[in-house]
């Protein structure tokens, strides 16, 4: 038998009674924060549990949670652990046919319709007979309502006996390479990655975290929903991007967690306000380096940080030295949904910048066919649900295949060198690796977005975006410097990954424009899909420079 971890019932039900009074969720809604205890909230929670009972739903019925990040996201998650259920986190900026899909394929039979851009078009894709339940800041016609449902109960009583091996949660991942797949995650698991992060972070007890990233997204549900529930500590909402800065500013977050295309538009923030050549002098005076440091650290809201996070998508080494000049030393992780986001950290005064790290305790890792990372550990996913074929084939005597191509060094560091699947062959009949070229490219100041195409082409080719100082240059004075760039490059690299061309192009990749995931992951089919009838053509530009 494995061994007992607390779920997370289990410390919600400890900290409603040891931290009653002390502030578990603050979420600003039209800048007020609406502040909820852990007894409060617990008391929401158990009341909800009851309703959803009320309603006939419990063990093995599906619930779905569609809503961007907020305090009754948390609440109905644990509401729906309470009753017994399994909970199908969505995210918030789905289509209403992907949600339609994603409710039926998980055989969902009620859905939490919170905070959203715009719900009235996603609830078309809601099937008809669903139980609907909107939360209480955002009301949706037609929705049972949150306070109208718990008003009249009294909630669940204790501590219910929950079976910490059974199917806790659905967790469908974002669909880089296709359809979203349902990771199927039990309470146990769960228990089990917590424990294992806490052990490599024992500095970390009661902290302040700020959520804004999709609490969907593994790392954010395991680090701030979890992180918080198993340390009893605060959480912090954005109320929208638009006041991202003001809504951190005020936070002050111990742990921070940030995607590398959240770290790059904060680099270009600080740049905007002062040039790189004023930064550098200010920062080889002795003193004055010390002040500027703290003041822009105070001015983004991170001046509190213990420890700070990147993860979800590879990070240019170049970046956290910068970052690193400033006092922030940035913790690169890796994980998949797959395996709860459990695998390799890099720990604080232990960074090696280029690796993700080590692993976490409890986490065996080997090298596979073609130098696969393949990761063995009880955070593992019982499978794709409904899917007994796919997920019998990511797995190799218990060792979950991750399908990145990585290299370990003599002290455990292991460092992604790319992805297996993203690989292509030229017409030559040479394969090219885009991630490394990728990571080179961005480390210039002048590309924000690059992504390497060219299967079945002459040679590899690349699709890029420009960063704000960039696209400041102009196109005539940037020429020679992005020619520089690329000539760098090919230096590096075998004569069959060679870059022969380089294309601008006008449009920044967002989640909105379907370029990027919600985790501002490329996706590189839909890349293709755009993109790929105009391959040909500026394969055979005269230039190695093309502006779109």
């Amino acid at each position: 038998m494995p061994a007992n971890y607390p779920t997370m019932i289990d410390k919600l039900c400890e900290f409603e009674k040891t931290k009653a009074d002390k502030l578990f969720l603050a979420e600003p809604v039209k800048g007020v924060y609406q502040k909820f205890t852990w007894q409060q909230a617990g008391s929401q929670v158990r009341r909800m549990a009851e309703a959803l009972q009320s309603m006939g739903l419990g063990k093995n019925d599906k619930v779905a949670i569609l809503s961007k990040n907020c305090a009754h996201w948390i609440m109905a998650d644990l509401a729906i652990s309470m009753a017994g259920c399994i909970s199908v986190p969505m995210y918030p900026n789905i289509t209403p046919d992907a949600l339609k899909e994603i409710i039926i394929h998980s055989e969902s039979k009620a859905i939490f319709i919170g905070k959203l851009d715009n719900p009235e078009e996603l609830r078309k894709g809601v099937p008809e007979g669903l139980i609907e339940i909107s939360f209480p800041f955002y009301p949706n016609k037609g929705c049972l309502d949150w306070n109208e449902l718990i008003a009249p109960l009294k909630g669940i009583q204790g501590k219910p006996a929950l079976d910490p091996l059974a199917l806790a949660c659905i967790v469908y991942t974002s669909g880089t390479t296709g359809h979203p797949k349902g990771v199927m995650h039990t309470g146990h698991a769960i228990g089990f990655a917590v424990n294992a992060f806490l052990k490599s972070f024992p500095s970390v007890k009661e902290e302040i975290f700020f959520s804004y990233l999709p609490l969907c997204h593994v790392a954010e549900r395991m680090l701030v929903e979890c992180g918080a529930i198993y340390t009893g500590s605060t959480v912090y909402f954005v109320e929208s991007m638009d006041t991202f800065a003001k809504n951190l500013a005020y936070t002050k977050p111990t742990i921070f967690l940030a995607v590398p295309r959240i770290w790059e538009k904060l680099q270009e923030g600080i740049l905007q306000k002062m040039p790189q050549a004023k930064l550098d002098r200010l920062l080889s005076i002795p003193i004055v380096s010390g002040i500027v440091k703290y003041m822009i650290k105070k001015k983004l809201g991170l001046s509190r940080l213990n420890n700070v996070f990147t993860g979800a998508s590879p990070i240019n080494p170049a970046l956290l030295v910068w970052f690193a000049r400033l006092g922030i030393e940035i913790q690169e992780a890796y994980g998949m949904t797959e395996n709860l986001a459990l695998s390799h950290v890099n720990r604080k005064g232990n960074v090696r910048f280029g690796t993700v790290g080590q692993t976490y305790d409890g986490v065996e890792v080997r090298l596979g066919k073609d130098n696969e990372v393949q990761i063995k550990s009880e955070a593992s996913m019982l499978g794709y649900y409904k899917e007994p074929q796919l997920s019998e084939s990511v797995f190799e005597e218990g060792f979950l295949k991750t399908g990145d191509e990585g290299a370990i060094d003599e002290n455990g560091f292991l460092r992604i060198t790319g992805r297996i699947k993203d690989q292509f062959k030229t017409s030559k009949g040479k394969y090219v690796m885009p991630a490394p070229i990728e990571s080179r490219l961005l480390q210039s100041q002048w590309i924000a977005q690059g992504c390497v195409v060219g299967s079945g082409m002459p040679s590899a080719m690349v699709l890029c975006t420009l960063t704000e100082q960039g696209k400041k240059q102009g196109e005539k004075s940037l020429q020679p410097a992005l020619a520089e760039v690329l000539a760098e490059i090919n230096q590096t690299l075998e004569s069959h990954e060679q870059v022969s061309k380089m294309i601008i192009l006008p449009e920044e990749w967002t989640i909105d424009n379907g370029l990027l995931t919600p985790t501002l992951k490329i996706k590189r089919k839909t890349i293709d899909q755009v993109f790929g009838e105009r391959y040909e053509g500026w394969s055979k530009y005269p230039e190695p420079l093309i502006f779109v």
